[in-house]
């Protein structure tokens, strides 16, 4: 039996909160972690008691991202594609995983026929992301932080490549060129936060959100996520994703061609050296 990294919480009448429970790898995800949590939502969107879903985490940070040590093999069937060629050697193998593990089960997060809210503490690093952005609403505590660094190994982003649509094209841009770290009032300002509040009231505000929206008609919810989503897709957000991440693998066949590994090994520390403190001041 893999172990237990998702705990699932009822905190009021309508809401569900699942909650990463992984805090000693500040919520790293392994392949069993994004499964486990897959089943978590599955169950609280067939439970008709439920109206709205909550995603949090235990610990001081969100999530640190993917759990590299934790390998690319799916603990159970593909649930999110139709995938072929998973277990294949070398590129071919590596980009079935993908597609369904981490842009597959991420587009399903997406489309969950009912309001979903993430609550964000600490750090959310690279993958972090792909649990967030495909929550309908996100309130993060006043200490909160989101990078994306990993042009660093040689790939162009995250698996879930939304980062126009979250940030807007210049301001994402500047964060993958540069590898920085968003403040949560600067997520706020671009519109990839929609509300900041302090982190010891994070847990209360965002569960009075949810019975909030909790209180209105189930299906015209329904039916309001998929406008907005639907939109979304009309200016092309999908089929972005689905090109931005055979880009993604490309960056990793590259690495695979270079290096014998699919990211490049100059890429943690780059990385390390871009968390230094610097005062950086508008000009």
């Amino acid at each position: 039996m893999a172990p237990t990294h998702i705990r699932r919480e009822d905190p009021a009448p309508g809401v569900a909160r699942i909650v990463l429970a992984r805090p000693q790898t500040r919520n790293a995800q392994s392949p069993e972690l994004l499964y486990q949590l897959d089943a978590a939502f599955a169950e609280a969107t067939t439970d008709n008691r439920v109206k709205v879903i909550v995603l949090a985490a235990d610990g001081p940070d969100f999530s640190s991202g993917h759990d590299l040590k934790a390998g690319f093999e799916l603990p159970c069937a593909p649930v999110a594609t139709m995938q072929a060629g998973l277990g294949a050697p070398g590129a071919e193998g590596h980009y079935a995983f993908e597609c369904e593990a981490f842009l597959g089960l991420c587009k399903r997060w997406r489309d969950i026929p009912k309001p979903t809210i993430a609550q964000a503490q600490g750090r959310t690093i690279a993958g972090g992301l792909m649990l967030l952005w495909p929550m309908d609403i996100i309130v993060a505590a006043q200490d909160a932080t989101f990078s994306d660094p990993v042009t660093a190994f040689g790939v162009n982003g995250v698996e879930y490549f939304t980062h126009a649509w979250e940030l807007g094209a210049r301001k994402a841009k500047e964060i993958l060129y540069t590898g920085r770290a968003l403040s949560a009032a600067e997520a706020r300002e671009v519109g990839m936060v929609n509300h900041v509040v302090e982190a010891a009231a994070l847990e209360e505000f965002t569960t009075e959100l949810a019975v909030t929206v909790a209180g209105r008609p189930e299906f015209g919810l329904r039916l309001a996520k998929e406008s907005v989503n639907r939109s979304l897709d009309a200016q092309g957000q999908s089929t972005a994703m689905d090109s931005a991440i055979a880009l993604h693998n490309l960056g990793h066949a590259n690495n695979l061609a270079r290096y014998g590994q699919i990211l490049d090994p100059t890429g943690a520390e780059i990385i390390r050296a871009g968390a230094a403190p610097r005062q950086v001041r508008d000009r």
